[in-house]
């Protein structure tokens, strides 16, 4: 029996560690001054900013486009649909009125200083069965609607969120993202569970309202009103009755 091996993939550079990890800092840093300053679209802003970091690894114009194509392509291809599936969902979320119907509940129930708080669990209930990005597309219209209706800065409720979002989708089980390195680890279920929840509570409390009310004195965030839902069950409700008169 003859075994073919493939020949091993050409590194794109030469360059040592402290090359790369200054290419790296680089790289970010323009993305962040981009982003900031410049107001360039993220998207076109994350492109300069791998252009960036490619020319400081010393790496050529035709191998920096080839990778950025290759990496781009494999990220589409593997959660590019569910992204565009959670985008659909969130947009039908904000225009039937539940996301509105969702707020409602929230801010008759919790006002003032817990309302950070009520948004990091909200967030992680919504999230539990969702991938990252699936849940972050549901989660802005109700994110933006409580910052719209309570007047509360945006950081103070979105920071939370995000937070409650993020460590459940890289600490708890059963979420799909540690249930796979679960069984790609052949981990044990109840140990990760347990691990994972004493990580994660302490995480969110100071990533998520104990950060959010700090930055939001210094960050100031207005509300994308282009982003708001256009309908809501109140607004609908009001037309019908219209009509009917």
């Amino acid at each position: 029996m003859v075994t073919l091996l493939a020949a091993p993939a050409e590194p794109l550079t030469d360059a040592g560690d402290a090359q790369l990890i200054v290419a790296a800092v680089l790289g970010i840093a323009a993305v962040v001054v981009l982003i900031a300053w410049g107001k360039v679209h993220p998207f076109l802003a994350l492109i300069l900013g791998a252009g960036v970091l490619g020319v400081a690894a010393g790496v050529g114009a035709e191998a920096i486009v080839t990778s950025f194509s290759g990496g781009v392509g494999s990220t589409v291809g593997g959660v590019g649909l569910l992204i565009a599936l959670g985008a659909m969902i969130g947009g039908l979320l904000a225009e039937s009125g539940g996301a509105d119907g969702i707020v409602t509940r929230i801010v008759d129930r919790v006002s003032g200083r817990g309302l950070p708080w009520a948004m990091a669990g909200v967030a992680a209930l919504i999230g539990l069965p969702l991938f990252f990005e699936v849940g972050v597309v549901l989660l802005v219209p109700i994110v933006l609607l409580v910052a719209k209706r309570t007047g509360v800065s945006l950081m103070k409720v979105g920071i939370p969120a995000l937070a409650g979002l993020s460590v459940l989708h890289g600490l708890v089980p059963p979420h799909p993202g540690p249930l796979v390195a679960i069984s790609s680890l052949n981990a044990d279920l109840g140990l990760t569970l347990g691990l994972g929840l004493l990580i994660a509570i302490p995480t969110v409390i100071v990533a998520g309202p104990v950060f959010g009310n700090m930055i939001s004195r210094y960050v100031p965030a207005t509300i994308p009103e282009a982003l708001l839902p256009t309908r809501t069950p109140a607004a609908v409700g009001g037309a019908e009755r219209g009509a009917a008169e």
